[in-house]
């Protein structure tokens, strides 16, 4: 049986997408576009990875004022610790296969992301913006739908 179109309900807060390095940028918008679509403001924040820790923090008050954070990392894929021991929202960990150094196709940050010593952050499969902001969205939405 098919489902009836109709428009999503309005989510509540926002999700706001991180993103490690610039490479990162299609698996973001991703994300992004799909939230759209699932009825939730989406804001960026990108180029932020620990690497250049100092850009993460200059930017505390857009991280505070998220309802979920989607991280979206390569390499080491340390950003979703680091995110998720500054926020007090959930957080979404997405590891890419993208990027430079020995990442292995996205399966060493895949690893690091899932053994985070960070309480609240979850982990979708590599480059998986998708899964990251359907599971954003049910969270704002409240799980109902």
């Amino acid at each position: 049986m098919l489902r009836a179109a109709q428009p999503p309900a309005s989510a509540r807060g926002t999700a706001l997408i991180v993103t490690a390095g610039t490479s990162d940028l299609p698996i973001a918008e991703e994300a992004a576009v799909t939230a759209d679509a699932m009825g939730c403001v989406a804001e960026r924040l990108t180029d932020v990875g620990v690497a250049g820790i100092h850009r993460l923090l200059a930017n505390r008050g857009v991280l505070e004022r998220a309802a979920v954070v989607i991280v979206i990392a390569g390499m080491d894929g340390a950003l979703a610790s680091v995110v998720g021991g500054l926020v007090r929202v959930p957080v979404i960990a997405v590891p890419t296969s993208v990027g430079y150094g020995a990442s292995f196709g996205g399966i060493a940050p895949l690893l690091t992301m899932l053994n985070s010593c960070a309480a609240g952050v979850t982990v979708v499969n590599i480059d998986n913006g998708f899964g990251a902001a359907v599971a954003a969205a049910r969270i704002l939405h409240g799980a109902t739908e």
